[in-house]
């Protein structure tokens, strides 16, 4: 069973399809090729929300359905919830 979706290979962010707990070791599906990725979820992440597939250096590009979605500020580590407490818009 699968916990979140990954749109395209590429993209540093998958998006939860149930709700997944902290320290959960969590599976995900590329949505292109339906290979499989497990991560360790670091935080809750709500039904929904984006969970970091990897590391993202400070002020790295954050990619989903293979554009830029926006900037992490901090980076970013795998497993790591994402949402508008650590990534900016790259708009402005």
């Amino acid at each position: 069973m699968h916990h979140f979706l990954i749109h395209k290979r590429g993209d540093q962010v998958g998006v939860a399809t149930t709700d997944i707990a902290a320290g959960q070791q969590v599976v995900g599906v590329f949505m292109d090729d339906d290979s499989e990725l497990t991560v360790t979820s670091l935080q809750n992440v709500p039904l929904g929300h984006k969970i970091s597939i990897g590391v993202l250096e400070k002020g790295g590009r954050v990619i989903e359905y293979g554009i830029p979605i926006g900037i992490a500020p901090e980076g970013l580590t795998e497993g790591e919830y994402v949402h508008t407490h650590n990534i900016k818009s790259a708009r402005w």
